[in-house]
């Protein structure tokens, strides 16, 4: 008799056979192509697989395990669109600007109860220093006295500024929410109710896009008589038009998918349908429809005041300060620069912002991180 016959089959040693992850077999490779439909990776996840796969091929069943858990991980909406924002280096270099300004604005002279660090206000003049020149100098690094020097009347220009760029913002911003709310709400009524009341509230929508967004700025403007509230709510009249032909399309759309017919069949009212069902699926075109009209009524409101129907002295913002000292650009152009400079700034932050929160929100993106 042969001693070194093949054992039956079912006798072989664990060595020759396959083992499969998880089995209880350790030390072990899984099978092969196993994992070839695995799902997108995040970065992040893809770099712990990668290290683990550096590691000692005699691994754990634990390491395994981790792997496919790693392989395997997915997000939920709101994570993906809060990773995919904060990989955006524009948008992130754009928000960090935006709010350095704006703590500049509020906290250098104060407003209502924040208290202000810098010494001097925006009304009060005094002797004119050197011909009014900033006295800011970036190395050695130093605000001095004026650091964006002072006016013909010997104020302070950056207190000015500040105090300008806070209406500005205060402006921008209300127009921002209060025609994002006007917009979003015509537009939802109307995709969703169709028939009469989409064609009497597009029609309406219609009338304001037709007539200059400026004509119609300046004459509401000066209905405002100077008051920057007033002039807030009246701008945001002519800047909910464009949202809401954006929102009718996202919710013309949506309207016919299975969710919304499943809440109509169970008697759930329209308003429920629309608040709760309809608009959390339209929430990135909003934002970023609202970060776009923060910008673009940065840029209008400056326009107002420099032409005389905006912001009106005593108070003053940016666009009213390069109104009132276009004259002296040539003799002393730090008086319309820096006024200048901050607009932009401002405009340029929104609008980076904006791109990318709208790359956030892409629904063409998968629910795994990319």
């Amino acid at each position: 008799m042969n001693d070194n016959t093949n054992p039956p089959e079912g006798d072989r040693p664990d060595q020759d056979r396959p083992q499969v992850p998880g089995s209880g077999d350790e030390g072990l490779s899984p099978v092969p192509g196993q994992h070839d439909h695995a799902a997108p990776q995040d970065p992040d996840v893809a770099d712990e697989i990668s290290d683990l796969g550096d590691s000692d091929p005699l691994s754990t069943r634990y390491s395994v395990e981790k792997q496919l858990d790693l392989s395997q991980k997915s997000y939920s909406q709101g994570q993906l669109v809060r990773r995919r924002f904060l990989r955006h280096r524009g948008a992130m270099i754009s928000l960090f600007a935006l709010l350095a300004i704006t703590a500049f604005a509020f906290t250098s002279i104060g407003y209502g109860i924040i208290p202000g660090w810098w010494g001097k206000n925006f009304w009060e003049g005094a002797l004119v220093e050197d011909g009014g020149r900033p006295t800011l100098s970036l190395w050695p690094p130093a605000m001095g006295e004026h650091p964006f020097g002072q006016d013909n009347a010997g104020k302070d220009y950056f207190a000015l500024t500040m105090r300008g760029t806070q209406r500005s913002l205060i402006v921008a911003f209300t127009v921002g929410l209060v025609s994002t709310i006007i917009g979003t709400i015509v537009g939802a009524v109307a995709g969703y109710y169709r028939g009469w009341l989409e064609a009497i509230l597009m029609r309406i929508t219609d009338l304001f896009i037709v007539i200059p967004a400026l004509v119609l700025a300046a004459v509401l403007g000066k209905m405002a008589n100077g008051g920057i509230w007033p002039l807030a709510f009246l701008l945001s009249v002519i800047g909910w038009t464009g949202l809401a032909r954006l929102v009718r399309g996202e919710v013309l759309s949506l309207r016919e998918r299975e969710f919304v017919t499943a809440a109509e069949a169970i008697g759930t009212g329209s308003g429920r349908i629309i608040f709760k069902h309809i608009l959390p699926n339209t929430i990135g075109t909003i934002i970023v429809s609202a970060t776009l009209a923060i910008a673009a009524t940065i840029l209008t409101e400056s326009a107002l005041s420099f032409l005389g129907w905006g912001v009106r002295p005593p108070d003053t913002s940016l666009g009213l300060l390069i109104s009132t000292y276009q004259t002296s650009f040539q003799s002393r152009p730090w008086l319309f620069w820096w006024p200048g400079m901050i607009i932009l700034a401002i405009a340029l932050a929104v609008n980076f912002l904006g791109d990318g929160l709208r790359d956030a929100f892409d629904p063409r993106q998968n629910r795994t991180a990319d």
